[in-house]
């Protein structure tokens, strides 16, 4: 009887060499760029922070924080947190092959996500009015860009999942969709448990 070393040292039977376990691409790009995402809001912090410093010592950080309705902002966290939770089921739909099941809870994600950007853009729309702008101060400008680029993510995963319903109504369900389904529930994910480091900073620390 023939036999093969493998890789690891060990010789096969019928002359076989077993496969290399490689990781999944989609799965290490995917934890790859949320890494590159997360050192980019991690500066973001790092300034508002270093603004903070800098605005209390001033003395007029206070004044343009007590705008803030931390109700309110706890019932957008609310919406994305719930947003999250229905993601997840659309991955356990995708690991049944359930469409219908990864259809009906993606469907309910995106209009969560847009309803989250909604709910922040009324929260814009409360702070200019109250005299919180970009131009006004630091804090102002803190908060927008902040929140902006949330809200910028948000909006990417949210056509992220529109994609790969998209797909999911052009051809027949194959795994590689399936996958699509599972890197696009934890892009979403990330981007949820960034807006909670959000709120904690801007509504309860400020």
């Amino acid at each position: 009887m023939t036999t093969a070393i493998s890789n690891q040292g060990m010789a096969t039977p019928h002359g076989r060499v077993p496969m290399l376990n490689r990781p999944n691409m989609v799965s290490v790009g995917t934890i790859a760029f949320l890494a590159q995402e997360l050192m980019f809001f991690a500066g973001l912090f790092a300034m508002y922070f270093t603004s903070r410093a800098n605005g209390m010592t001033a003395g007029d950080w206070q004044h343009q924080t007590e705008h803030l309705n931390v109700v309110f902002g706890l019932v957008i966290t609310i919406v994305l947190i719930t947003s999250s939770v229905t993601s997840q089921f659309g991955v356990f739909a995708a690991e049944r092959g359930d469409v219908f099941g990864l259809r009906k809870w993606f469907g309910v994600t995106i209009l969560l996500g847009v309803v989250f950007l909604g709910l922040v853009a009324f929260e814009w729309t409360e702070m200019v009015l109250a005299g919180v702008t970009p131009q006004a101060s630091v804090y102002g400008s803190m908060f927008y860009i902040i929140t902006g680029f949330h809200m910028a993510h948000v909006t990417a995963g949210i056509i992220a999942f529109c994609v790969v319903l998209l797909r999911i109504s052009k051809s027949k369900f194959t795994p590689a969709q399936a996958t699509a389904a599972m890197a696009t529930s934890y892009y979403w994910h990330f981007v949820d448990v960034i807006w909670v480091g959000v709120f904690i900073t801007l509504y309860l620390v400020q």
